[in-house]
Formats: C-alpha cells, sequence, structure tokens
C-alpha cells in the first residue's frame, strides 16, 4: 500500500501544507510520499498542447507524466486543499485538468465509449475552510463541492471514494479547538487508510507527536 498525500497552498507553513506533514506522521515514513504542488513549481495552465493531448490521449508532457508515475505508485490519495470561493483553488484545478486526461486516467473513442481507467486507485480530500460547518451545509456548499470531486472527478475516472473531513474554521483564534480540528481529520483519513484505530491520545504510527515532531504549532500556521 502506497500513499500519496497532494498539498495545494502557495504558503510554505501554511495550515494546509502542516496538515499533509501530520497525516504523513500519522501514517509512518513508509510508503507515504507527499507533493507540495506550489513548492514544486507545478504549472496548472491547461495550453494548446494540453488541449492535443486531452483531443489525442497521448504525447503527454513531461511534468504531467511525472505526476502520472507518483499516481501510479499509489493506491491511496490525499487531497489537502484551501477552499477558495466555495471550490478548489486554480492550482488544484490545474493539476485535476492536466493529469487527469485521456488516455491516461480514462479512454474514450466514439466507438467504444468511456473506459474508466483508475479503479486501483482510492481518494481522500481534507478541505480547509474558513467558515463554519452550518453555513456550509445551509447554502449547500459542502455538497457541491464532493459533487464536482467525488463525483465529477473520482466516479467519472473509475477510482473509489475515500473519507472526505472538511476541517472547518480553519482561521479562528481559538489553538485548542483547531488543534481538535486537526486531530480529527487527520484521525480520520489515516483511519481509513490503515484501517487500525486510533485511541485518544494515543501517538501517530512513528511516534512522533504533533507540534512536538518539529511541524509548527497551529498559532503559527493559516489556512
Amino acid at each position: 500500500m502506497s500513499t500519496l498525500l497532494v498539498a495545494v497552498n502557495p504558503k510554505a507553513d501554511s495550515l494546509t501544507v502542516h496538515v499533509a506533514r501530520r497525516l504523513e506522521e500519522a501514517l509512518g515514513s513508509s510508503g507515504v510520499e507527499v507533493a507540495d504542488l506550489a513548492a514544486e513549481g507545478f504549472d496548472p495552465r491547461f495550453t494548446l498542447a494540453d488541449r492535443h493531448v486531452y483531443h489525442e490521449g497521448t504525447d503527454h508532457p513531461d511534468d504531467v507524466r511525472q505526476e502520472h508515475r507518483r499516481l501510479e505508485r499509489a493506491s491511496e490519495l490525499v487531497l489537502v486543499f484551501p477552499v477558495y470561493w466555495w471550490s478548489a483553488p486554480a492550482l488544484l484545478k490545474g493539476w485535476f485538468d492536466r493529469v487527469f486526461v485521456n488516455g491516461w486516467a480514462f479512454d474514450y473513442a466514439p466507438e467504444t465509449g468511456i473506459v474508466r481507467r483508475l479503479q486501483g486507485l482510492r481518494v481522500h480530500l481534507i478541505p480547509v475552510a474558513a467558515d463554519d460547518a452550518s453555513l456550509y451545509e445551509r447554502h449547500g456548499y459542502e455538497s457541491a463541492l464532493r459533487t464536482q470531486i467525488e463525483h465529477g472527478i473520482v466516479d467519472f475516472c473509475g477510482a473509489q471514494r475515500g473519507v472526505t473531513a472538511f476541517l472547518y474554521e480553519s482561521e479562528q483564534d481559538d489553538d485548542v479547538a483547531r488543534q481538535r480540528s486537526i486531530d480529527r481529520v487527520v484521525t480520520a483519513v489515516s483511519e481509513a487508510i490503515t484501517g487500525v484505530t486510533i485511541t485518544a491520545g494515543s501517538e501517530p504510527a512513528d511516534g512522533m507527536a504533533g507540534a512536538s515532531a518539529g511541524v509548527a504549532a497551529p498559532g503559527d500556521v493559516s489556512a
């Protein structure tokens, strides 16, 4: 079992990256890869070359091939990202657009229709949201975001839905409450991946616990 954690935030000490690193610790270092798209300089722009690839299903650019190789090594994919305008940020949207393409994530031909190719991948989502859960429920923002990604991308490509765990009120001043929220989403996703229940007060798989493991404390990070 291999897990690819994709963090999407331009700020190196963001809460997004902090959560991804906490999850990496909870899962243990073996078989876990972290892809920080902003730090790596992934280009989300969908160019004429990408359009050609989408229609022909061949000749993927080198940076897209690199993402394909990482995803092919993984059985579990975790996307950790801030919610911008009730949706995924442009960097993640561009990653979807350029990477999950015809000829790799699925095949399409008039004679055969759609052939979904990612049956071996399970996808988990950790959206980092500034507002509270009641607002997302009241306006349908959570269900809209989940429909976009879970049904529009995960289902379409034949992958399996994993856990979706929103981290709400990410910009609150109460560090204790925010730490509880971080613990909740990390626990939910790590338990889904490992199948091991984490009891209250237990430490991550590698024996490292939260900020004491060299990760910035919640009060030092933002979404």
